[in-house]
C-alpha cells in the first residue's frame, strides 16, 4: 500500500527535515510478518510514559505494539508495516488527532481507536466516529478495559469479513440504478458515476440496504454503524441527512430514506443482493 500526504514545511532543506509529499509506502515487505498470527497495533499518542504502559502491557500479552508520539513518526511505522488497528489520542501537541484521522481514512480502512483525556470533549469524539473511528475511550482508562475494546473491534472485523466469505450474495447491492460494492466499498449513481461516502455514511447506507422497506429505530443504526453506545442519537440525524444528499434528488423531500414518524427512518425501495467475490480473512489476538 502506498499513501501520499502533503507535510507542513518548516525552516531547513526538504532533504534535511524529510518534508514534501509523504508516501507511506513499506517497499517490499513480502516476508515481513508474513507468518505471524500476531495483532499489530499501532500507539499514536506523545505522553511516553502512556507509550511504554501500553506497548509494554500488549506485549506481554501476546499483541505486537509498536508506538508513535506524532504524525512523523506514525508515518515512519505504516512504512514499516500496515497494522492490524490504530489506538490514536486527539491530543498531541502539535499534531491535530483529528487531521491525523482524516488522513489515516483518506487512505487506509484500519480500525482506529480514538482516545481523549477530557469528558468534555464530546463534540470531538463525535466528530473522530463520524470521520471512521471504530470506538473511544476516555483517559484515564484502564488497561483491561483497552485490551478488550481491541479485541472487540478486530473480532467484529473478522466477523464481518467470515460473513463475507461465507455468504457470495451479501457482498454487492443495486436499488433503483444504484451500485454498492461492499469489498470496494464503491459506490456508483444510476449514470455510472462514483458517489464518496465517508465511513458512518457507508455503515449506514449497508444497514438500510441489509433491511429495506423496514423500519428502523434509532438506535438499531445506532448499533448497525458501531457509533460508541454514548453518543447521543441524534447524530444518526444527521448522517442520514448527509447520506440523503448524496442518494436523494430532492433531500428536503425524501423518496429513498423516509421519516418513520415515532420509529426512525426506512429505506423505501427494493434492493438487489448480487453476487460478491470472496475476502480474506485476518487474525485476532487470543483472548
Amino acid at each position: 500500500m502506498v499513501w501520499q500526504a502533503d507535510v507542513p514545511s518548516t525552516s531547513g532543506s526538504d532533504a534535511e527535515r524529510g518534508d514534501g509529499p509523504a508516501t507511506f509506502d513499506r517497499g517490499d515487505q513480502s516476508n515481513k510478518n508474513e507468518n505471524s498470527e500476531l495483532a499489530r497495533v499501532l500507539i499514536v499518542d506523545d505522553d511516553a510514559a502512556m507509550q511504554r504502559m501500553v506497548v509494554n502491557y500488549f506485549r506481554e500479552r501476546n499483541i505486537c505494539a509498536v508506538s508513535a508520539s506524532g504524525r512523523q513518526e506514525m508515518i515512519h511505522q505504516l512504512r514499516e508495516s500496515d497494522p492490524s488497528l490504530i489506538i490514536l489520542d486527539l491530543r498531541l501537541g502539535q499534531d491535530d488527532g483529528l487531521d491525523l484521522l482524516r488522513e489515516i481514512r483518506s487512505h487506509s480502512d484500519v480500525p482506529v481507536i480514538i482516545t481523549t483525556g477530557h469528558r468534555c470533549d464530546e463534540i470531538d469524539r463525535i466528530v473522530g466516529l463520524e470521520l471512521g473511528a471504530d470506538d473511544y475511550v476516555l483517559k484515564p482508562f484502564n488497561l483491561h478495559e483497552l485490551l478488550a475494546r481491541v479485541r472487540a473491534v478486530l473480532r467484529r472485523q473478522e466477523i464481518g469479513r467470515a460473513a463475507s466469505q461465507r455468504d457470495p450474495e451479501g457482498g454487492r447491492y443495486r436499488f433503483n440504478g444504484w451500485n454498492l460494492e461492499r469489498r470496494a466499498r464503491r459506490l456508483t449513481d444510476p449514470n455510472g458515476k462514483p458517489v464518496v461516502l465517508t465511513k458512518g455514511e457507508y455503515a449506514l447506507l449497508v444497514a438500510f440496504l441489509d433491511a429495506p422497506q423496514r423500519p428502523l429505530t434509532r438506535e438499531h443504526l445506532l448499533q448497525a454503524t458501531r457509533m460508541h453506545e454514548d453518543v447521543f442519537d441524534r447524530s444518526i440525524d444527521v448522517q442520514v441527512l448527509r447520506l440523503r444528499r448524496k442518494l436523494e434528488t430532492n433531500p428536503s423531500a425524501p423518496s429513498v430514506i423516509r421519516t418513520a414518524r415515532g420509529v426512525g427512518y426506512v429505506f423505501a425501495l427494493p434492493v438487489e443482493r448480487l453476487e460478491a467475490r470472496p475476502v480474506l480473512g485476518s487474525s485476532v489476538p487470543p483472548a
